[in-house]
């Protein structure tokens, strides 16, 4: 691919935590409607590397740049999580993070705030400008909802969904801030059979709706050799492989590492 499609590159990243150098010289580029995995055995830094992309940590060597949808070039290893999301980059956890207490809708309507066109004068004064933002706003929320099939839940809370439907939720959340990458650690995390196919459909529609690149960690190896054009492997904190489905399948390093001659399971 060409330079103009690159979305972001990671460049020697590494990460020391005391004497732990847990992530070591891990460089990447992703590049725009990429659907990329990122597994590894227990412990080998997945997690900390989407860290890392995110802006919850600071790489203590290495850089990540980032291209954003006007092709601005910003230094993501130096910006905060909210700066990050502000310029393209959205991102779910492996253990769900949504405000329990409150209505699905307002758990969107929440990360939509970025995207708002008043000021507090408009709130205060529930101005035209006020009230025809809150009907943009809440068009857009039920919009999503039903693109997720759970715009019937709208006014429930969110701590009160079956666990399928709080993933969606979170990935919807993710989605409302208008990303261009989206990062999604453990998607598939407590599904059954039946869901993670469900969700491997989403996925893949999600990323052409969008138009974006995703690049996503996950134990589930039906899913990542099922959606996944590219695959990136992990051991100790190092890339021992990237290529294919197929390639990944049957390097020897890889099955080493964690997969087993004839086990395609992730341990994590």
């Amino acid at each position: 691919m060409s330079e103009k499609n690159k979305l972001l590159h990671a460049n020697d990243v590494s990460i020391v935590f005391g004497g732990l150098r847990a992530v070591s010289n891990f460089s990447c580029d992703l590049y725009e409607g990429e659907l990329v995995g990122l597994i590894g055995p227990n412990g080998a830094g997945k997690t900390t590397v989407f860290n890392m992309l995110s802006g919850i940590y600071v790489p203590t060597e290495g850089e990540i740049v980032f291209w954003d949808k006007e092709g601005k070039v910003h230094v993501a290893s130096k910006k905060t999580p909210a700066q990050l999301n502000r310029i393209g980059i959205a991102r779910t956890f492996q253990n769900i993070r949504l405000f329990n207490k409150l209505s699905v809708a307002d758990n969107v309507r929440i990360a939509l705030h970025s995207q708002r066109k008043v000021n507090p004068l408009d709130v205060l004064f529930r101005t035209p400008r006020f009230r025809r933002d809150e009907k943009v706003m809440t068009e857009k929320v039920e919009e999503l909802l039903s693109l997720f099939k759970i715009q019937d839940k709208k006014d429930e809370l969110a701590g009160n969904l079956p666990y399928g439907e709080q993933r969606k939720l979170e990935i919807v959340r993710a989605l409302a801030s208008n990303p261009s990458l989206l990062l999604l650690d453990e998607p598939a995390a407590g599904m059954n059979p039946q869901e993670t196919d469900e969700l491997m459909k989403l996925i893949a529609f999600i990323r052409k709706e969008f138009n974006l690149t995703i690049l996503l960690i996950e134990h589930d190896m039906h899913l990542v050799m099922g959606i996944c054009e590219r695959i990136m492997v992990l051991d100790y904190g190092r890339i021992i492989a990237s290529g294919s489905p197929e390639e990944i399948r049957n390097n020897p390093d890889v099955i080493r590492a964690y997969l087993g001659t004839d086990n395609v399971q992730e341990e994590k």
